[in-house]
C-alpha cells in the first residue's frame, strides 16, 4: 500500500499527529500495535495532570497551550470535555523546581500564576502533612487535568472523519529507509514518503540510535481513611506537584464523579511494581495522613525516559524520519500541541514555538 505519510503507535503523540495530518488533507496511515486506548502503554488511565506553567521546561508551556487549544476546538466539536482547568498547586520552597520551574515557564509564556506564603498553603490546604517550614507554592489556575483515554480516542476518531486509515492490533517489525520508506508489519508493507514514529516504550527497538528507556511505573489510586471526608474533592484537593522535604517528588488529585484519588512518586526508587507501591504508600502516610495510605487501585503503565528528561520531537538525521517520545512521564498534557508540530515538521510549516530543545539528534 501507498501512502504519503505513516504514523507508528497511536498513543498520545501518535493519535495527535494522525489528526493534526488528517485535518491539512495528508494522506496518512495510522498503525497501532493494540487497540485505540489501550492499557499495554503509557497513554492509559482516566486521567493525567494537565499544566500550563510546566517546570520541565520554560518551552513547554507554549505546547501546553496549543493542546488546550485544540483540545477546546475537538471539544466543542464533538460535546466531550478533554480537559478540565480545575488548577494545579506546585509546592516546595522556592529554590524547588516545582515553584522555580512553574515561575519561569509562566513568565516565558506570559501566563498569569499565585505565590503563595507558606502561611497561605497551609491555610489553603489543610489536607498537607509534613511541609518544611519554607514550603511555599505556585497556584496555575490554567491547569488541571486531561484524560487520556478519551483523548486519544477523539483524536482518533476525528483523524478517520478527515480521511485517515487506521490498522489496529498491527505490530511493526522494522522500519526501512530509503528513496522512501517502507513500514514492515507481518501483513503488509506500508510504503510512504515519510514516516512519523510515536511509539512510546517501542520507540527504541524501531529506532535503536535513540536513546531512550522504557520505565515500568504503576498507577494508583486511593482513598480516604473516612468514607465521609469530603476534603479530598478535587474541588478541595486540586492537582499538585510537591517537592518534599526528604528531596521526593509526590504528585496527584482529588476525586472526582467517576474518578477516585489519584496519587504518585515523580521517580520511585525501584523499578518493582510491589515495591515502588511500598514506596508511595510511605509518602501518603507521612504527607496526606487524611488518606488510607494503600492504593485501592493498581494499573500496570510504562513510562519511556530521555537522558535529560526531555522529549524527542523532529527529524531524525534520516531525512524521512520524524520522532516523538522520551518524555520521561510528563507528556501527556502536550499530546495535542506534540501533534501539532509534528504535523507542522512533516509538511515543512513553521512550527508555533521553538522546538531546539526537543531536538532528537542532540545527545548524538
Amino acid at each position: 500500500m501507498r501512502t504519503d505519510v505513516v504514523v507508528v503507535g497511536l498513543g498520545a503523540f501518535g493519535s495527535g499527529a494522525l489528526w493534526r495530518l488528517a485535518e491539512r488533507g495528508v494522506r496518512v496511515v495510522g498503525v497501532e500495535r493494540h487497540g485505540i486506548g489501550h492499557e499495554q502503554g503509557s497513554s492509559h488511565g482516566l486521567t493525567r495532570l494537565f499544566r500550563i506553567a510546566c517546570m520541565e521546561h520554560p518551552g513547554l508551556a507554549k505546547i501546553a497551550l496549543k493542546s488546550l487549544e485544540l483540545w477546546r476546538e475537538l471539544g466543542a466539536r464533538t460535546g466531550a470535555e478533554l480537559v478540565s482547568q480545575t488548577g494545579c498547586l506546585n509546592v516546595g520552597p522556592p529554590d524547588s523546581r516545582p515553584v522555580r520551574g512553574a515561575v519561569a515557564a509562566a513568565e516565558a509564556a506570559n501566563v498569569p500564576v499565585q505565590l503563595l506564603s507558606h502561611e497561605e498553603l497551609v491555610a489553603r490546604q489543610p489536607q498537607y502533612a509534613d511541609l518544611a517550614p519554607e514550603d511555599v507554592a505556585v497556584w496555575d489556575p490554567g491547569a488541571g487535568l486531561c484524560y487520556p483515554e478519551r483523548n486519544v480516542r477523539a483524536q482518533v476518531k476525528a483523524a478517520r472523519e478527515r480521511g485517515a486509515e487506521v490498522w489496529t492490533e498491527t505490530p511493526v517489525e522494522r522500519i526501512e529507509v530509503g528513496d522512501g520508506v517502507i513500514v514492515h508489519t507481518p501483513t503488509a508493507e506500508l510504503h510512504a514518503r515519510q514516516v512519523v514514529v510515536t511509539a512510546g516504550k517501542d520507540l527504541g527497538t524501531l529506532l535503536p540510535q535513540l536513546p531512550v528507556t522504557p520505565r515500568p511505573t504503576p498507577l494508583t489510586w486511593f482513598q480516604p481513611k473516612d468514607p465521609e471526608d469530603d476534603a479530598f474533592t478535587l474541588e478541595r484537593f486540586p492537582a499538585f506537584i510537591w517537592h518534599r522535604a526528604d528531596g521526593e517528588g509526590l504528585w496527584g488529585h482529588g476525586s472526582g464523579a467517576d474518578f477516585k484519588i489519584k496519587l504518585g512518586l515523580e521517580r520511585a526508587h525501584s523499578t518493582d511494581q510491589d515495591a515502588a507501591v511500598d514506596e508511595l504508600a510511605e509518602a501518603v502516610a507521612a504527607s496526606l495522613p487524611g488518606l488510607d495510605p494503600r492504593p485501592v487501585e493498581v494499573v500496570p503503565c510504562v513510562v519511556t525516559d530521555s537522558p535529560d528528561g526531555q522529549f524527542l520531537v523532529g527529524r531524525l538525521n534520516e531525512r524521512r524520519v520524524v520522532v516523538a517520545g522520551g518524555d520521561s512521564g510528563h507528556g501527556f498534557k502536550h499530546a495535542a500541541g506534540i501533534g501539532e508540530l509534528l504535523a507542522q515538521i512533516v509538511t515543512g510549516e513553521r512550527t508555533y514555538c521553538r522546538t531546539d530543545f526537543l531536538d532528537p539528534t542532540r545527545f548524538s
